[in-house]
């Protein structure tokens, strides 16, 4: 399986109209979680009218629902920024 396009796959179902992913296991190497070929450690924004109305936790919530067990492995950590569309950031 490729990570990335597993994750973006199941990020699908929020409708993203932006989605940037970036794997920054590089920067992790020999710290805890951080395994040789990397995908442990994610940067993820995303952007959606899902997100509309809905508090951070909540909208993180959504996307922990969405990745699931990839959490348990072969992800380690996800930073996530999620805005609405018009939000500063989007």
């Amino acid at each position: 399986m490729i990570v990335a396009d597993e994750i973006r796959r199941r990020l699908g179902a929020l409708r993203p109209v932006r989605l940037e992913l970036t794997d920054e296991s590089a920067r992790h190497a020999g710290h805890a979680g951080a395994r040789p070929g990397g995908n442990t450690h994610w940067q993820l924004l995303i952007v959606s009218s899902d997100f509309t109305g809905k508090a951070t936790l909540a909208r993180h919530r959504m996307i922990y629902d969405a990745i699931g067990d990839l959490m348990d492995n072969p992800i380690h950590a996800l930073a996530i920024t999620s805005r609405a569309p018009g939000e500063p950031g989007a």
